[in-house]
């Protein structure tokens, strides 16, 4: 009798073991670290320390689809040196990782409401001065950005898709980017190579209601015929 049991006990142990070992890493996290950084629209403010200026007001704008906008104007410098970036961002248990549209990374971690901004290998810096961005209700910046992407226009609406991503967004009604759309693509109804300053905007989805990024074209842009994203 004592062997029967021993044994039954062994067969609960290497079943659990098993049941354990299979849990996806999401799964084993503790939830107190999962209720550290919710994934949602979210907007960001700090100003970050700058070794050659007066410091960088740095704004960060998480939508729910997975991208990132990042305002940077640098204090002390001439007007014009505002920038503004964007990409695909993940998180982890501990960390929010910024994957830029040319690949670059930028990580942060999260601090009770804020960010904390580590270096660029992910690890905290050592530093009694301040990193950290707080919650904010800013608007998305309009500062232009490069964007290189695949543009159709059709039925009274265009899409872009972006090369570096792969994502897709409907773009602001331009009647100078459909004219050039039309003539660039001859007979073919098909997506051509778009290259245009521009920046992403709120719209709300005419069926829906719901709020969408759009993309707001600032220059007449460049098509490019016969290319692709490669």
């Amino acid at each position: 009798m004592k062997k029967i049991i021993l044994s039954v006990m062994a067969a609960v142990g290497l079943f659990t073991l098993i049941g354990c070992n299979n849990h996806s890493e999401s799964q084993i996290v503790a939830p107190a670290e999962l209720a550290e950084f919710k994934p949602m629209q979210q907007s960001f403010r700090g100003v970050l320390p700058c070794a050659d200026c007066g410091g960088v007001d740095t704004s960060l704008f998480l939508a729910k689809d997975g991208t990132w906008v990042m305002k940077e104007r640098y204090q002390g410098k001439a007007a014009d040196a505002v920038f503004s970036s964007w990409g695909t961002w993940a998180r982890t248990a501990n960390k929010l990782v910024l994957t830029q549209s040319n690949g670059e990374k930028r990580y942060f971690h999260p601090e009770g409401e804020g960010l904390e901004m580590l270096d660029r290998d992910g690890n905290p810096i050592q530093s009694a001065l301040n990193y950290r961005l707080q919650p904010t209700k800013d608007a998305l910046p309009t500062t232009p950005m490069a964007m290189k992407g695949m543009y159709k226009y059709m039925a009274d609406a265009a899409i872009f898709t972006d090369c570096a991503t792969g994502r897709t967004f409907g773009v602001d009604g331009n009647p100078q980017l459909e004219r050039d759309y039309i003539a660039a693509r001859g007979t073919e109804m098909r997506p051509v190579l778009l290259i245009v300053q521009a920046h992403f905007t709120l719209r709300a989805n005419p069926d829906s209601g719901e709020m969408r990024k759009t993309i707001v074209a600032d220059s007449r842009g460049q098509f490019q015929p016969g290319k692709d994203c490669d």
